[in-house]
């Protein structure tokens, strides 16, 4: 068998990070240029409002919901099988998309392509983890997976809205299946299958994976009752206690269970713990951030909808562009440095936007730019981090622990904003123009998001300080 560890640069590796990077992209691109073709898709399918969210929520929830379960079978039968399995059921999911006639079909397709994102998903940074041994050709290569997926964030809804011009919305979905098929050769012919002495052989806990996917895929849903909700509804509340009510019963279930599914002692461990807090923080502030900006431009300054977008611009292109700062700065800094020096821009850009964001756009652009530089660097090193803190048989469940991390707290900043939104300014957002309580409910949220990403950063410093 050969080593898992078989490229010196990454020229050598280039099949395989081709694969990768069409994983990521798919992830990356999926909902965002769905999004534009939500309108035609309620008139030809007579899909209501709620059902509408449903064709986002399905793919988001399932997705969420098992990348740990998913993770933790992956290192033990394999994740390259696993991902390459998954990819099989994306191009088959997104090939049902052409026979779709009705709402419910398009929702139960996005919950398969949901799946499937799970089981791809984690794979991708455990796989390009163990391409090289050497963390600066690693931190280049996610870099690289990591600018391949963004473009397509940022040129999703674009393209989406030229193609919709002039094909139907199911061709949206059906760019999945040669995107799936460039991963699955790439994947396939770059990447040696896994050595059967590095996969972990404990049995499945399946108890602690179906705590664990109940509380994820209820502390993704309490948020979205939030915002639909409102705070003063009593469901959203029962849901979020129904999600900590399942998460304490999954760490107990962890803490005691034989085989478990997560063990929390690696979770404990400093690298991997100030990872985790630092990615999430990256989550809470991007989701937050972007929910109030997009609505304080519109209605804070009046702005179009195509004015709007164009102002989000400077996060767009510092998430592009900031990909050739990360190499060089971990060059001379080092990866623990680097991770919470980007943690804390992650911080002060919040702080630009709660302190400066009501003086005019200029402050706001700053914001943007400094949390996008923050997440640009966070969002690879801390990755990386997480990996080098884990056994060689448990990197897929930390990199499903990383996206989830991710997944969950981008959730909660948009939630967070909305709550915090409709109690200090309770009226219909179409009366907010130029409104002085607008402003103030914007500040608000922006010091919220500030202080709990603060907090999450704080902690991650001070875990990242202690010893291994």
């Amino acid at each position: 068998m050969r080593s898992p560890v078989q490229s010196r640069s990454l020229k050598d590796a280039w099949p395989a990070l081709a694969g990768l990077s069409a994983v990521f992209l798919f992830e990356m691109l999926d909902n965002s240029i769905l999004n534009v073709a939500l309108p035609t898709i309620g008139r030809e399918l007579s899909a209501s409002t709620t059902t509408l969210q449903w064709v986002t929520g399905a793919y988001s929830v399932v997705f969420g919901g098992l990348m740990l379960a998913f993770g933790a079978l992956a290192d033990r039968v394999g994740r390259r099988k696993i991902m390459l399995t998954g990819l099989v059921l994306l191009a088959v999911a997104s090939l049902a998309t052409a026979v779709v006639t009705v709402a419910w079909q398009l929702i139960a397709v996005r919950a398969v392509m949901g799946v499937a994102a799970a089981m791809t998903t984690p794979g991708s940074l455990a796989l390009a983890f163990r391409l090289f041994d050497e963390d600066v050709l690693r931190v280049r290569a996610t870099t690289l997976i990591s600018t391949v997926g963004l473009v397509g964030l940022a040129l999703g809804p674009t393209a989406g809205g030229l193609a919709l011009s002039v094909a139907p919305w199911q061709a949206l979905l059906l760019v999945n299946v040669p995107v799936a098929a460039l991963a699955f050769f790439g994947i396939r012919s770059g990447i040696p299958a896994d050595d059967p002495a590095d996969l972990h052989r404990d049995p499945i806990d399946v108890a602690g994976a179906v705590l664990g996917t109940a509380t994820i895929v209820l502390a993704l849903f309490a948020p979205t009752l939030f915002v639909e909700e409102g705070a003063a509804s009593a469901l959203p509340w029962g849901v979020t206690a129904a999600a900590l009510a399942v998460g304490t019963c999954f760490v107990l279930r962890e803490k005691t269970a034989r085989h478990p599914l997560l063990d929390l002692k690696l979770v404990a461990r400093p690298l991997v713990s100030s990872g985790l807090a630092f990615k999430a923080a990256a989550g809470l502030a991007t989701a937050g951030l972007g929910y109030l900006v997009t609505l304080h431009l519109q209605f804070g300054l009046g702005w179009s909808p195509a004015e709007a977008a164009i102002g989000m611009l400077p996060q767009v292109v510092v998430l592009i562009a900031g990909g050739a700062l990360i190499s060089p700065l971990i060059t001379r800094i080092g990866l623990a440095k680097a991770a919470w020096l980007s943690a804390v821009a992650v911080v002060c850009g919040l702080a630009v936007y709660t302190a400066f964001g009501g003086l005019g756009y200029l402050w706001i652009a700053v914001a943007l730019a400094l949390v996008a530089v923050g997440m640009r660097v966070v969002g690879v090193v801390a990755g990386t981090n997480v990996m080098r803190g884990l056994p060689s048989n448990r990197t897929t469940i930390g990199a499903a622990l990383v996206d989830t991390a991710s997944e969950v707290t981008t959730g909660i900043g948009i939630a967070l904003s909305g709550t915090i939104l409709a109690l200090v300014f309770p009226g219909a957002l179409t009366a907010a123009r130029n409104s002085a309580d607008f402003l103030k409910a914007t500040t608000y949220a922006g010091l919220a998001l500030t202080l709990l990403s603060a907090a999450l950063v704080g902690f991650g410093i001070l875990r990242g300080r202690r010893p291994e």
